[in-house]
């Protein structure tokens, strides 16, 4: 049946194949203590975007989120209404936003993100790949604490950064890499252009804009496995794909104080509070904000469509009549008919909710 567009719908938990090793904390999320890591590090939440890798074509639908128990992909929900669902003026069936959870047990690849221009450029696509990491959790990997590596040394230039790709010396690559110590309740935003890896044993929640254009310097990643042409360069080629970074220089400082996050608490009541983690203020492509209900909160949502997921807790979701029952890792499609919302905690709840892009008045 159809889900209506003045409630919100349950969805499934897609995992997404990756070139790296992780996923055994998401399986602990998820009940099983007897996880292990593989390479499906990633969950994807609310996603109308397909995984890009190179040797799965046999998964098209890799990645993407369906209606829970169904095999309806949330894009044909939103493209059978984009409007009812995603609000007036709506015209592309996605909320404009991907939402992951990552769970890294190596580090990741050195990588970057095209920015909108960029994207446009060299993919023909109006969504860059702009993202924002929220630290979860994190613990040691063969005695190292958590980390990201962010931004280059200010020396580095395309000439010395391609060298250094071409002879594959990845300790030269990570010395010319910022490298942050990061911990629970860290907010970082990675914007498009700039290089960045996510470090080993770091539990996070992604935020980023709708698409999986990922350009990878190394060959090999850290646990030995080999990555395909394709899935460095994307299509563009060795060369065309440096276009992506930006080599502008900034100083550590500059880097830490323009893109680590500070939250701001937007409501506290007796029941409960919201925190915006990343908004509008930081970036015009996207928001989220954690919600802690201890009690009772009710949410306003504006005429839009957004996304919740149940970090932890348990309890019920009710809105224009109806309710429904919440669990730890559900997650739920809000459509833009909803309106407000109220959650009642039986377990403390702790929801994340995330919005596309900043809509103007």
């Amino acid at each position: 049946m159809k889900p209506t567009t003045d409630f919100p719908f349950l969805l499934d938990n897609p995992r997404a194949w990756r070139t790296y090793l992780g996923g055994r904390m998401l399986d602990a999320l998820h009940g099983d203590s007897n996880g292990e890591d593989g390479h499906f590090p990633e969950e994807w939440i609310l996603s109308t975007v397909a995984a890009r890798n190179a040797g799965r074509e046999q998964f098209p639908e890799e990645g993407m989120s369906h209606l829970r128990g169904t095999d309806v992909t949330l894009r044909s929900v939103l493209e059978s209404d984009t409007e009812g669902y995603l609000g007036k003026g709506a015209a592309q069936p996605t909320l404009g936003v991907l939402t992951k959870l990552i769970d890294s047990a190596e580090r990741l690849t050195l990588q970057v993100h095209p920015d909108k221009p960029t994207a446009l450029r060299l993919f023909q696509s109006q969504y860059g790949k702009t993202e924002c990491w929220h630290i979860l959790s994190g613990h040691p990997v063969n005695g190292e604490e958590p980390c990201i590596y962010y931004g280059f040394q200010p020396d580095m230039t395309r000439a010395r950064w391609e060298a250094l790709f071409h002879a594959q010396d990845i300790p030269g690559m990570l010395a010319g890499m910022q490298k942050y110590p990061v911990h629970p309740g860290d907010t970082i935003l990675i914007e498009g252009g700039m290089p960045h890896a996510i470090g080993a044993g770091c539990f996070l929640v992604e935020i980023q804009e709708p698409t999986d254009y990922t350009i990878r310097v190394e060959r090999t990643t850290p646990s030995g496995f080999a990555v395909a042409d394709s899935m460095c360069h994307q299509g563009l080629g060795f060369e065309k794909m440096f276009e992506c970074f930006h080599y502008e220089p900034h100083s550590r400082e500059e880097i830490h104080d323009r893109w680590f996050i500070e939250p701001e608490t937007v409501l506290k009541t007796a029941g409960g509070s919201i925190t915006t983690l990343v908004g509008y203020r930081n970036t015009p492509l996207f928001r989220l904000d954690e919600v802690n209900v201890s009690d009772t909160l009710t949410v306003d949502c504006p005429p839009r469509g957004s996304g919740i997921y149940v970090l932890e807790g348990a309890g019920t979701l009710s809105a224009n009549g109806r309710s429904l029952p919440l669990k730890k890792t559900d997650q739920l499609f809000v459509p833009a008919g909803t309106g407000r919302f109220t959650l009642d905690a039986e377990a403390p709840l702790r929801v994340l909710h995330f919005f596309g892009p900043e809509q103007k008045q």
